[in-house]
């Protein structure tokens, strides 16, 4: 009796992302995507490159770095500055009628993935 195996890693999977530094996070970046960082020194409609890639993902296989992958960068486009949801903050001692509340609205910069280049050459 002939098997047929379908696992997940004999099925070719051919998404582009990389991992890269911002704002001191880690962010999973797509092309194509739009994602809200922490507030960058940027014009609207300006580029910016993000040079602290740790890891590649495309057609041919993934490349970790150590600690950054060399020659590689991702390329975005500044869309808006926005501001993040209220959080409310909210600081009561029982019984000692001591209550404190504020509010907190995170500064974002929404940025458009253009490319993620490796080597000078785009794969994206």
């Amino acid at each position: 009796m002939a098997e047929t195996s379908t696992s997940r890693s004999e099925a070719p999977d051919t998404g582009v992302y990389a991992i890269a530094e911002a704002s001191g996070q880690q962010f999973w970046l797509q092309p194509n995507r739009y994602y809200d960082l922490d507030r960058l020194q940027a014009e609207v409609d300006a580029t910016i490159t993000l040079d602290n890639v740790l890891l590649v993902k495309d057609a041919k296989g993934t490349t970790l770095g150590k600690p950054f992958v060399k020659d590689a960068s991702v390329e975005l486009k500044v869309m808006a500055h926005r501001r993040g949801p209220k959080v409310i903050v909210y600081k009561m001692r029982p019984k000692k009628k001591t209550r404190r509340k504020n509010g907190h609205r995170q500064e974002l910069t929404r940025v458009m993935v253009q490319s993620i280049s490796v080597g000078g050459k785009a794969i994206s």
